[in-house]
Protein backbone atom coordinates (compact mmCIF):
# COMPACT_ATOMS: atom_id res chain seq x y z
CA UNK A 1 0.00 0.00 0.00
CA UNK A 2 1.28 3.69 -1.10
CA UNK A 3 0.83 6.76 1.27
CA UNK A 4 -2.90 7.68 1.83
CA UNK A 5 -3.81 10.23 -0.24
CA UNK A 6 -3.58 13.98 0.79
CA UNK A 7 -6.91 15.97 1.12
CA UNK A 8 -7.22 19.39 -1.07
CA UNK A 9 -10.20 21.42 -0.43
CA UNK A 10 -11.23 23.95 -3.11
CA UNK A 11 -13.49 27.02 -2.20
CA UNK A 12 -15.29 28.18 -5.23
CA UNK A 13 -18.03 30.04 -6.86
CA UNK A 14 -19.50 29.73 -10.32
CA UNK A 15 -19.38 33.66 -10.46
CA UNK A 16 -15.50 34.07 -10.24
CA UNK A 17 -13.73 32.71 -13.23
CA UNK A 18 -10.47 32.29 -11.46
CA UNK A 19 -12.08 29.64 -9.85
CA UNK A 20 -13.33 28.04 -12.88
CA UNK A 21 -9.45 28.04 -13.83
CA UNK A 22 -8.27 26.37 -10.15
CA UNK A 23 -11.10 24.12 -10.59
CA UNK A 24 -10.40 22.86 -13.80
CA UNK A 25 -6.77 22.48 -13.39
CA UNK A 26 -7.24 20.32 -9.80
CA UNK A 27 -9.80 18.20 -11.61
CA UNK A 28 -7.42 17.21 -14.28
CA UNK A 29 -5.12 16.24 -11.42
CA UNK A 30 -6.87 14.60 -8.95
CA UNK A 31 -6.38 10.80 -11.11
CA UNK A 32 -2.47 12.10 -11.22
CA UNK A 33 -1.59 13.37 -8.08
CA UNK A 34 -1.85 11.20 -4.79
CA UNK A 35 -4.70 13.61 -3.15
CA UNK A 36 -8.14 13.49 -2.43
CA UNK A 37 -9.95 16.55 -4.04
CA UNK A 38 -12.95 17.91 -2.08
CA UNK A 39 -15.24 20.26 -3.47
CA UNK A 40 -16.67 22.89 -1.32
CA UNK A 41 -19.21 25.60 -2.80
CA UNK A 42 -18.69 28.73 -1.44
CA UNK A 43 -20.53 32.43 -1.93
CA UNK A 44 -17.75 34.89 -3.13
CA UNK A 45 -20.02 37.68 -2.21
CA UNK A 46 -20.12 36.29 1.71
CA UNK A 47 -16.26 36.55 1.97
CA UNK A 48 -15.65 39.73 0.00
CA UNK A 49 -18.00 41.41 2.74
CA UNK A 50 -16.22 39.53 5.35
CA UNK A 51 -13.15 40.74 4.77
CA UNK A 52 -13.64 43.89 3.39
CA UNK A 53 -12.29 43.44 -0.06
CA UNK A 54 -13.80 45.15 -3.23
CA UNK A 55 -14.35 43.01 -6.63
CA UNK A 56 -11.68 43.84 -8.59
CA UNK A 57 -13.53 45.23 -11.72
CA UNK A 58 -14.49 47.75 -9.41
CA UNK A 59 -11.29 49.66 -10.36
CA UNK A 60 -11.87 50.58 -13.55
CA UNK A 61 -8.12 50.27 -14.85
CA UNK A 62 -8.65 46.58 -13.30
CA UNK A 63 -11.41 45.70 -14.89
CA UNK A 64 -10.07 46.50 -18.52
CA UNK A 65 -7.26 44.58 -17.84
CA UNK A 66 -9.04 41.53 -16.80
CA UNK A 67 -11.17 41.61 -19.78
CA UNK A 68 -8.86 42.32 -22.44
CA UNK A 69 -5.72 40.37 -21.11
CA UNK A 70 -6.08 38.20 -17.94
CA UNK A 71 -9.25 36.23 -18.03
CA UNK A 72 -8.78 35.50 -22.10
CA UNK A 73 -5.08 34.42 -21.97
CA UNK A 74 -5.42 32.36 -18.71
CA UNK A 75 -8.87 30.62 -20.27
CA UNK A 76 -6.45 29.70 -23.50
CA UNK A 77 -3.54 28.86 -21.27
CA UNK A 78 -5.82 26.37 -19.22
CA UNK A 79 -7.85 25.47 -21.76
CA UNK A 80 -11.18 26.73 -20.89
CA UNK A 81 -13.68 28.28 -23.06
CA UNK A 82 -14.18 31.25 -21.12
CA UNK A 83 -16.06 34.45 -22.32
CA UNK A 84 -16.47 37.81 -20.59
CA UNK A 85 -20.12 38.87 -19.84
CA UNK A 86 -21.66 41.58 -21.82
CA UNK A 87 -23.18 43.16 -19.07
CA UNK A 88 -20.52 42.41 -16.63
CA UNK A 89 -21.93 44.37 -13.65
CA UNK A 90 -24.99 43.18 -14.12
CA UNK A 91 -24.39 39.50 -14.12
CA UNK A 92 -21.71 39.65 -11.60
CA UNK A 93 -22.88 42.64 -9.07
CA UNK A 94 -26.90 42.76 -9.50
CA UNK A 95 -27.98 39.28 -9.90
CA UNK A 96 -24.53 37.49 -8.42
CA UNK A 97 -24.81 33.40 -7.31
CA UNK A 98 -26.83 33.12 -4.63
CA UNK A 99 -29.06 30.11 -5.86
CA UNK A 100 -26.17 29.06 -7.87
CA UNK A 101 -24.17 28.25 -4.79
CA UNK A 102 -27.50 26.97 -2.91
CA UNK A 103 -28.02 24.57 -5.05
CA UNK A 104 -24.36 23.42 -5.41
CA UNK A 105 -24.39 22.94 -1.76
CA UNK A 106 -27.63 21.11 -1.69
CA UNK A 107 -25.94 18.59 -4.82
CA UNK A 108 -22.94 17.98 -2.66
CA UNK A 109 -25.31 17.16 0.09
CA UNK A 110 -27.19 14.76 -1.45
CA UNK A 111 -26.00 13.66 -4.59
CA UNK A 112 -21.75 14.55 -4.07
CA UNK A 113 -20.96 12.56 -7.19
CA UNK A 114 -22.58 15.14 -9.35
CA UNK A 115 -21.12 18.03 -7.94
CA UNK A 116 -18.42 18.88 -10.99
CA UNK A 117 -20.18 18.25 -13.49
CA UNK A 118 -22.92 20.80 -12.19
CA UNK A 119 -20.74 23.27 -11.44
CA UNK A 120 -18.93 23.27 -14.89
CA UNK A 121 -22.18 23.57 -16.17
CA UNK A 122 -22.84 26.35 -14.25
CA UNK A 123 -19.74 27.91 -15.10
CA UNK A 124 -20.43 27.19 -18.96
CA UNK A 125 -23.37 29.01 -18.77
CA UNK A 126 -22.36 32.38 -17.16
CA UNK A 127 -18.78 32.56 -17.89
CA UNK A 128 -18.73 31.13 -21.55
CA UNK A 129 -22.19 32.06 -22.93
CA UNK A 130 -23.00 34.49 -21.48
CA UNK A 131 -26.49 32.88 -20.01
CA UNK A 132 -28.37 33.39 -16.85
CA UNK A 133 -27.45 31.14 -13.59
CA UNK A 134 -30.09 32.76 -11.28
CA UNK A 135 -33.66 31.43 -12.32
CA UNK A 136 -34.98 28.41 -11.16
CA UNK A 137 -35.17 27.59 -15.29
CA UNK A 138 -31.54 28.09 -16.00
CA UNK A 139 -30.25 26.09 -12.93
CA UNK A 140 -32.10 22.86 -13.76
CA UNK A 141 -31.04 23.51 -17.51
CA UNK A 142 -27.36 23.18 -16.09
CA UNK A 143 -28.35 20.40 -13.73
CA UNK A 144 -29.81 18.36 -17.00
CA UNK A 145 -27.18 19.10 -19.04
CA UNK A 146 -24.42 17.90 -16.48
CA UNK A 147 -26.62 14.61 -16.88
CA UNK A 148 -28.88 14.78 -13.63
CA UNK A 149 -32.16 13.59 -13.89
CA UNK A 150 -35.41 16.60 -14.31
CA UNK A 151 -36.74 14.93 -11.39
CA UNK A 152 -33.53 14.94 -9.18
CA UNK A 153 -33.01 18.18 -10.03
CA UNK A 154 -36.30 19.37 -9.17
CA UNK A 155 -35.74 17.99 -6.00
CA UNK A 156 -33.15 19.68 -5.21
CA UNK A 157 -33.83 23.19 -6.14
CA UNK A 158 -36.65 23.00 -3.56
CA UNK A 159 -34.54 22.40 -0.70
CA UNK A 160 -32.37 25.78 -1.09
CA UNK A 161 -34.83 27.75 0.57
CA UNK A 162 -34.46 25.45 3.54
CA UNK A 163 -32.64 26.08 6.46
CA UNK A 164 -30.42 22.68 6.15
CA UNK A 165 -28.94 24.20 2.68
CA UNK A 166 -28.90 27.70 3.48
CA UNK A 167 -26.53 27.00 7.15
CA UNK A 168 -24.72 24.34 5.32
CA UNK A 169 -23.39 26.91 2.82
CA UNK A 170 -23.26 29.66 5.14
CA UNK A 171 -20.98 26.98 6.94
CA UNK A 172 -18.58 26.63 4.27
CA UNK A 173 -18.24 30.35 3.71
CA UNK A 174 -17.67 30.82 7.36
CA UNK A 175 -14.97 27.92 7.21
CA UNK A 176 -13.40 29.89 3.92
CA UNK A 177 -12.93 33.21 5.56
CA UNK A 178 -11.51 31.53 8.66
CA UNK A 179 -8.70 30.24 6.18
CA UNK A 180 -8.22 33.70 5.99
CA UNK A 181 -10.07 33.90 2.56
CA UNK A 182 -10.30 37.28 1.07
CA UNK A 183 -11.84 35.85 -2.54
CA UNK A 184 -11.78 32.98 -4.53
CA UNK A 185 -10.76 30.17 -5.48
CA UNK A 186 -9.14 28.97 -2.40
CA UNK A 187 -7.05 25.50 -2.28
CA UNK A 188 -6.61 24.53 1.38
CA UNK A 189 -3.89 21.22 1.50
CA UNK A 190 -3.66 18.93 4.28
CA UNK A 191 -0.08 17.82 4.59
CA UNK A 192 0.69 15.85 7.73
CA UNK A 193 0.59 18.09 10.62
CA UNK A 194 0.35 21.14 8.38
CA UNK A 195 -2.47 23.19 6.73
CA UNK A 196 -1.43 25.28 3.43
CA UNK A 197 -3.77 27.75 2.41
CA UNK A 198 -2.98 29.07 -1.60
CA UNK A 199 -4.98 31.72 -3.02
CA UNK A 200 -6.00 32.12 -6.57
CA UNK A 201 -5.88 30.05 -9.49
CA UNK A 202 -2.47 30.47 -10.35
CA UNK A 203 -0.10 28.88 -7.43
CA UNK A 204 -0.78 25.29 -8.79
CA UNK A 205 2.94 25.04 -9.28
CA UNK A 206 3.72 25.52 -5.53
CA UNK A 207 1.18 22.99 -4.96
CA UNK A 208 2.84 20.34 -6.89
CA UNK A 209 6.18 21.53 -5.02
CA UNK A 210 3.92 21.55 -1.39
CA UNK A 211 2.88 17.78 -2.50
CA UNK A 212 6.10 16.57 -3.58
CA UNK A 213 4.37 15.95 -6.90
CA UNK A 214 5.44 16.34 -10.17
CA UNK A 215 3.77 19.87 -12.27
CA UNK A 216 3.19 19.47 -15.80
CA UNK A 217 1.27 22.49 -16.66
CA UNK A 218 -2.30 23.18 -16.67
CA UNK A 219 -3.05 20.63 -19.09
CA UNK A 220 -0.85 17.59 -18.23
CA UNK A 221 -0.99 14.97 -20.79
CA UNK A 222 -3.02 12.13 -19.46
CA UNK A 223 -5.87 14.09 -19.28
CA UNK A 224 -6.34 15.48 -22.86
CA UNK A 225 -7.62 18.91 -21.45
CA UNK A 226 -11.23 17.74 -19.71
CA UNK A 227 -12.61 21.24 -18.51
Amino acid sequence: MGPLPRTLELFYDVLSPYSWFGFAVLCRYKNIWNISLQLRPTFIAGIMKDSGNQPPALLPRKAQYLERNDVRLLGQHVQVPVQFPKDFFSVILEKGSLSAMRFLTAVSMEHPEMLEKVSRELWMRVWSRDEDITEPQSILAAAEKAGMPSEQARGLLEKISTPKVKNKLKETTEAACKYGAFGLPITVAHLDNQTHVLFGSDRMELLAHLLGEKWMGPVPPATNARL
